[in-house]
């Protein structure tokens, strides 16, 4: 059985580019380019696991994390977060998060960190 992620990232290069290697990959994946997007997804299908970008147009993806981890019916899926800036790595840990990647970072890193919180 395939899983669901959602990637919740407003440049849309690279949610195209995640997007496709995920599903090369036999993930089922849905998308969103800002916080609205993300809700209206979230409580449609639940995802396995969320990729989620800090910077959004319309909010905060670090204080989306936080409200995710304190709700009994999504603080059990596996939250990643995704930044450029050094500073978001501290930040992911305080807003609950499982885990952190820097941008730009390799594909294959990427895949092996999803593999892990999936496994």
């Amino acid at each position: 059985m395939s899983k669901l992620i959602q990637i919740i990232e407003d440049d849309e290069a690279i949610r195209d580019v995640i997007e496709y290697l995920l599903q090369q990959s036999d993930y089922e994946v849905t998308v969103a380019a800002n916080a609205r997007e993300f809700k209206i997804n979230l409580f449609n299908t639940l995802p396995d696991l969320l990729l989620m970008d800090v910077r959004l147009p319309d909010g905060n993806g670090l204080q989306l994390c936080r409200k995710l981890k304190q709700n009994i019916d999504t603080r059990h899926i596996p939250v990643i977060i995704m930044s450029a800036h050094a500073t978001a790595k501290e930040s992911s840990k305080e807003a609950l998060a499982d885990d952190f990647i820097a941008k730009p970072f390799d594909l294959d890193d990427l895949l092996k960190l999803i593999e892990k919180h999936l496994a």
